[in-house]
């Protein structure tokens, strides 16, 4: 396993909003669906019969619950059949490791998820895994099962692009509006902020893009992917306060799932796939790809 390093925004900033034609560049394929991700040919005998991961090949479909409001990570544009972004990406590799065509959206349902739902969504089987900017906390450990990470990103402030405010010390005792059921929203109150809930990251922005509160805040990735929404009204200010270790959830009642989600992820770190999707999504061609993060081992 390669030694974790961290992804730092505040420096990557540039790069990050180059590539985030990804909610242009990662929707040229047909149907805004990003890398071509072939699905494995052969999975008779692959998996244990009984596990999740042999009922869904059995199956031939499953359900992946995903962004859509927050490009480079996962984004779906109005008239794209599939999402796109990293999240996606880390999705799709699992799907085709079923050998599931990830592009197939007759066998691929791409569920809209937001932070509010994620668990619930896993508890009721409405989903079998979730990719969206996931953060693994113990809390939620407690209700589903999450592996990985496969990224460490931070928590950083958007605000106007004419804003004095310079990092979340500058606003406390104000209102900073983060996605409900957050750790974003646990973050901003624990700084001294008051957290305002809205149910997307994209209603934040908008707020803050109309004045309606002087902030939003969440990890760096997912607000300069808003900012380069928004023309110069909007930027991304202060050092990161948090670190948010982003990862796959899966069914608690599945625990099955956590070696097979680790064992793809391991290969796509080793085989190139990883940065390939980080370059095409977060990153740029000029820029370094940063290591991927140490996995966490699977709980018993």
């Amino acid at each position: 396993m390669r030694t974790a390093r961290r992804f730092k925004l505040a420096a990557a900033a540039l790069l990050v909003l180059g590539a985030l034609t990804a909610c242009g560049d990662a929707g040229d394929d047909e149907g805004g669906g990003g890398r071509e991700v072939e699905a494995a040919d052969d999975c008779d005998g692959k998996f244990e019969d009984g596990t999740r991961m042999a009922e869904l090949v059995e199956a031939g479909k499953i359900n992946v619950g995903v962004r859509f409001d927050q490009p480079g990570l996962g984004f779906k544009g109005g008239t794209d059949d599939i999402p796109a972004g990293f999240d996606v990406e880390m999705a799709k590799l699992l799907i085709a490791d079923l050998c599931i065509d990830p592009n197939d959206t007759s066998a691929v349902n791409y569920e809209e998820t937001i932070s509010d739902n994620r668990e619930p969504f896993l508890q009721s089987g409405r989903v079998d895994l979730v990719a969206a900017s996931y953060s693994i906390t113990e809390d939620r450990r407690k209700l589903v099962g999450q592996a990985g990470p496969y990224f460490i990103t931070g928590q950083q402030v958007l605000v106007p692009a004419d804003s004095d405010v310079e990092s979340i010390e500058d606003l406390k005792g104000k209102e900073v509006c983060s996605a409900s059921g957050s750790t974003s929203l646990e973050n901003v109150n624990a700084a001294g902020a008051v957290g305002v809930p809205a149910d997307t990251y994209s209603v934040c922005a908008e707020q803050v893009a109309n004045g309606s509160v002087p902030a939003m805040s969440t990890d760096g990735s997912i607000l300069l992917g808003l900012a380069a929404q928004y023309d110069g009204e909007l930027k991304v200010v202060g050092p990161e306060f948090s670190e948010e270790r982003i990862g796959i959830g899966y069914s608690k009642d599945r625990p099955e799932m956590c070696e097979w989600i680790n064992s793809v992820l391991e290969t796509a770190y080793e085989d190139g796939s990883w940065a390939e999707a980080f370059e095409l999504t977060l990153g740029d061609s000029g820029a370094e790809t940063p290591e991927p993060p140490a996995l966490d081992p699977c709980q018993a």
